[in-house]
């Protein structure tokens, strides 16, 4: 956990180098014309990075969360947060719930195509009302025949305008009849484009190399075979998600703050007033040696919310009821870790960033210098894949036993 193996030096080492491919100047043009980073798309795949997480046997390279963190934070740290976000959107969200619940057919049909490059994937989780309270989710999969019927509206889904797979978080019992609020949730995989699956896009703030959607649901039919797992225990599964995506938002913040403090200590020994430097004052050098620090220590519980992962937690106990006791224990651990790695990344690399900006002045303002698109795109973690308020939630109420603060 201290030191990386010879195998994740080299997935370092390469996802710089795949990295160093895609300046600055490419992703500035990327963000202001609101194109995909097709290059760039195109360069994961071939050095291997979306098939990370996949079976070997369908065209993976069958590692973990470890070196999956490893390879997220040196492409951040390397241009931008774009390689984290495209690879959670496809890897993270089809990818890894395929491979660890999916069935043969499954597998044979998405992960060989993923591994390739050839299929994007999407998560269709977030809904206008429910937020959140993923327990409520309104989206509802009503069985007929040997088909369900899906009714429901989603809201900031990214990757739908691209995605030829939707990972669909729907409900199929009702939570006021599910025997208990977390079971009655079921997950499907949806073949995208389709009809009765309408997209708007959202104009927003930053990260706009990737559309981020309104999405509309009416009357889809999909054949039963599409369950991803099992009926109603959808909720398990997507904690199984939901855990990785906390990690890869860690990885993303922590590789995007060394990138900003790279630029800003490079400028400050160059850059000089009254005849000094400017890195020379402590003004600016401690807050950006404070965040520095933190997320240093955020690296440690991010890689072990990773080994915890891929070591402790067995993917048949979410499927055995006999076995639920484990199962959530195991989850806990692994939410644990990575929810206080999530917060911890966040806080300090919007911190980092923030006083990049300030030690080039007025020119971190200015679209060239690229400090600005990195605060932009940091802030965005701060909002998700969880808000801070509702990872400070979960580490108050699951780590330090205090009085739940708010109901489902």
């Amino acid at each position: 956990m201290f030191e990386l193996t010879e195998e994740q030096k080299l997935i370092a080492s390469t996802a710089k180098d795949v990295a160093k491919d895609f300046p600055d100047e490419y992703w500035r043009e990327k963000e202001e014309k609101g194109e995909f980073a097709d290059e760039f798309y195109k360069a994961l795949a071939k050095a291997g990075f979306l098939g990370l997480l996949l079976p070997e046997e369908y065209g993976g390279s069958g590692y973990g969360m470890q070196e999956m963190v490893v390879a997220m934070e040196e492409l951040s740290a390397n241009g931008g947060i774009g390689g984290v976000w495209y690879l959670v959107l496809t890897e993270v969200f089809g990818g890894l719930p395929i491979s660890r619940y999916g069935n043969e057919e499954q597998k044979e049909k998405y992960l060989p195509g993923i591994a390739k490059g050839d299929i994007e994937f999407c998560m269709a989780l977030t809904e206008p009302n429910a937020g959140t309270n993923t327990l409520s989710t309104q989206t509802f999969a009503r069985k007929e025949g040997d088909e369900y019927v899906i009714n429901g509206n989603k809201i900031f889904i990214s990757g739908v305008d691209r995605a030829k797979g939707m990972l669909l978080v729907t409900r199929t019992t009702p939570i006021d009849q599910a025997p208990k609020k977390s079971l009655g949730m079921t997950l499907f995989l949806v073949d995208l484009p389709n009809k009765a699956v309408k997209w708007n896009p959202i104009p927003k703030h930053g990260i706009n190399y990737s559309k981020t959607c309104e999405v509309s649901i009416t009357d889809l039919r999909v054949p039963e075979t599409a369950i991803l797992g099992q009926k109603d225990l959808g909720w398990y599964m997507l904690l199984d998600v939901l855990n990785p995506e906390r990690m890869s938002a860690a990885a993303g913040a922590i590789g995007g703050a060394r990138l900003a403090i790279g630029k800003a200590v490079e400028y400050s020994k160059q850059r000089k007033v009254f005849a000094d430097p400017i890195g020379s004052y402590q003004g600016l050098q401690f807050p950006l040696a404070e965040a520095y620090a933190a997320l240093q220590c955020a690296k440690l519980m991010m890689r072990k919310a990773a080994w915890l992962y891929d070591t402790k937690f067995k993917i048949e106990d979410v499927m055995d009821p006999q076995k639920r006791v484990q199962m959530q224990a195991a989850f806990k651990e692994v939410g644990d870790a990575s929810n206080m790695a999530k917060v911890v990344a966040v806080e300090n690399s919007i911190k980092a960033v923030y006083w990049a900006m300030q030690v080039f002045g007025g020119y971190g303002y200015a679209k060239e210098y690229d400090v600005e698109r990195w605060w932009r795109e940091v802030n965005l973690l701060r909002l998700a894949p969880i808000t801070q308020q509702m990872a400070l939630n979960y580490i108050a109420e699951h780590i330090l036993g205090m009085p739940r603060s708010y109901r489902t």
